[in-house]
């Protein structure tokens, strides 16, 4: 099924709506906790920082959005208030997992040389993502005319990948290439995760 139309047909139902936006809310979250946990105590950067920061803002804000479907619902993350949420965190954890394991064999990374490698490609990757989901989910919302908006989260989500590709350009002259492999991982995962939705919309 397209993306557009599966999240017409998400929103269209204001329970599903209500997890699957609680499940980006989740995410984000979740991508905020695994930069703050790959940060380095003495030398992060402030860079990093502001972009942990604008990611817990992300969460707390479609949180917030939810108000707009139904005040109090999905107040936690438990698995009944997500979608496909085993999936949901199979594809960050599995991201993370493959992503290293790439870096590690292909550059010989290690220790917090290998973190910080592995936060640019999978933040890259997310990144690259997040520009096609949400202007894509912020079509569906308007063509519902619904109250639901991420027009915010979309402008800071496409600075983040600016941010993500000069890292990368200093990092290595041949960032695209590592970049490609990253990217066709993210791809798979996402094919997945958008199916286990799919599955969960069918049933």
């Amino acid at each position: 099924m397209p993306l557009q139309q599966l999240l017409s047909r998400i929103i269209n139902n204001d329970q599903q709506h209500a997890r699957f936006l609680n499940t980006l809310s989740f995410m984000e979250n979740a991508g905020a906790r695994k930069i703050s946990a790959s940060e380095h105590p003495q030398t992060v950067t402030t860079m990093i920082l502001k972009h942990a920061a604008e990611e817990h803002r992300h969460a707390y804000y479609l949180k917030k959005q939810l108000d707009k479907i139904t005040a109090g619902i999905c107040p936690t993350y438990t698995q009944s208030e997500l979608i496909a949420p085993s999936e949901s965190w199979f594809y960050l954890n599995k991201l993370d997992l493959f992503t290293c394991r790439y870096l590690k064999q292909t550059l010989n990374l290690s220790g917090t040389a290998l973190q910080y490698a592995a936060y640019l490609f999978v933040t890259y990757a997310i990144e690259l993502r997040a520009d096609e989901l949400y202007p894509v989910y912020q079509n569906a919302l308007t063509q519902a005319g619904h109250k639901v908006t991420v027009k915010s989260i979309i402008l800071e989500e496409a600075g983040h990948l600016e941010e993500m590709i000069a890292q990368l350009e200093h990092f290595s002259p041949a960032w695209e290439l590592h970049a490609a492999k990253i990217v066709a991982i993210e791809n798979d995962l996402f094919i997945k995760w958008i199916s286990s939705m799919t599955r969960v919309i069918n049933s």
